[in-house]
């Protein structure tokens, strides 16, 4: 099993890209990675590491997409960027994977452009794996769709469906969507046309509406909104669990108390920031193309990259894939 890993993504790459690469064939849960990017200052990186030279190889690149530049533009216009040469590493089979922390929006266009989509689907969803008081829940969309049609959320709840059952191992796994309230008749009018659609659709387990307050209990599995409505919930719960570490941080430095309570409570305040760090999580899913791609975190370090590239080797081993492409291809 061979991933492509664009090497020159990350805010500070190609550190991370290339600790991270190495971590993972340490742990020998792939046979290659493909780091693509400028080779000088990748063979720079890669001499202060000891691995095998057969499952490491760069791929030359020395064109970049920035974040600050325009996506859709600069990835029909750099074809020789290493996020572009990557995802065609997938095109021509040579991997069955791309990861990527570059501009989501430049991974989201060169995925469709270079990948398509599987048959059946209008648009693909970016889906994220959300910590929860219990486990984490598959949210989507949160970025690739602004505006949604009825069709789209509907597909979106059968995708992440689909997410949530092999990726997760979910049996049967519940299905909500987010809304104002959890009558069936709060919301606007593609909500409240959304719910009566999927209260139709046999293949999935939908169970009404959930509010904002109750993303985090773990009481379902799967969480489905627009793009415009989802990035920013994912946002504001990223800034939530940040803001809430500065203050706890803040306090303990101020009361001599405080100090002795958080040393008592060390081990619970350790779990529970490995709970909410998106490191952990191995970064978002683009759902709905013809092959696998993972975008992570703009500012991963080598763990995310680590746990990125281990999310994609097992998204490639569970199947998943080809069975959302024999669920389309049914319908």
């Amino acid at each position: 099993m061979n991933i492509a890993l664009d090497a020159f993504g990350s805010d500070n790459a190609p550190a991370p890209e290339v600790e991270g690469a190495i971590r993972a064939i340490h742990e020998e849960f792939c046979d290659k990675i493909y780091l693509v990017g400028k080779k000088q200052q990748l063979k720079k990186e890669l001499k202060k590491y000891y691995f095998d030279e057969d499952t490491i190889e760069i791929i030359p690149s020395e064109q970049i997409i920035k974040s600050s530049e325009k996506p859709l533009k600069e990835v029909k216009r750099k074809k020789e960027s290493s996020l572009i040469k990557a995802i065609e590493l997938v095109k021509d089979k040579k991997a069955s994977a791309i990861v990527s922390a570059g501009s989501t929006g430049a991974v989201m266009a060169g995925s469709l452009l270079t990948l398509g989509r599987i048959p059946g689907i209008l648009r693909p969803a970016l889906a994220v794996q959300l910590p929860t008081i219990k486990d984490p829940v598959v949210v989507l969309d949160v970025g690739a769709n602004v505006d949604c049609s009825v069709k789209n959320l509907v597909q979106f709840a059968e995708m992440g469906n689909i997410y949530s059952s092999y990726l997760t191992k979910q049996e049967n796994p519940k299905v909500a969507l987010l809304n104002i309230g959890e009558e069936k008749k709060k919301g606007n009018e593609i909500t409240k046309a959304t719910h009566e659609e999927l209260e139709k659709n046999k293949s999935i387990n939908f169970v009404g509406n959930i509010e904002g307050k109750d993303i985090l209990k773990g009481e379902v599995k799967v969480i489905i909104c627009d793009g415009f409505v989802g990035n920013i919930m994912l946002k504001t719960v990223e800034g939530v669990a940040l803001s809430l570490f500065e203050i706890l941080k803040k306090q303990f430095n101020e009361d001599w108390v405080a100090k002795i309570g958080a040393i008592l409570s060390y081990p619970a305040f350790k779990h529970f920031k490995k709970k909410v760090d998106y490191t952990e999580y191995g970064g978002a899913f683009l759902l709905g193309l013809n092959a696998i791609s993972i975008i992570a975190h703009g500012r991963s370090n080598s763990k995310a990259i680590f746990n990125a590239l281990k999310f994609a080797s097992f998204s490639i081993k569970s199947k998943f894939l080809p069975h959302m492409k024999k669920f389309y291809k049914s319908k």
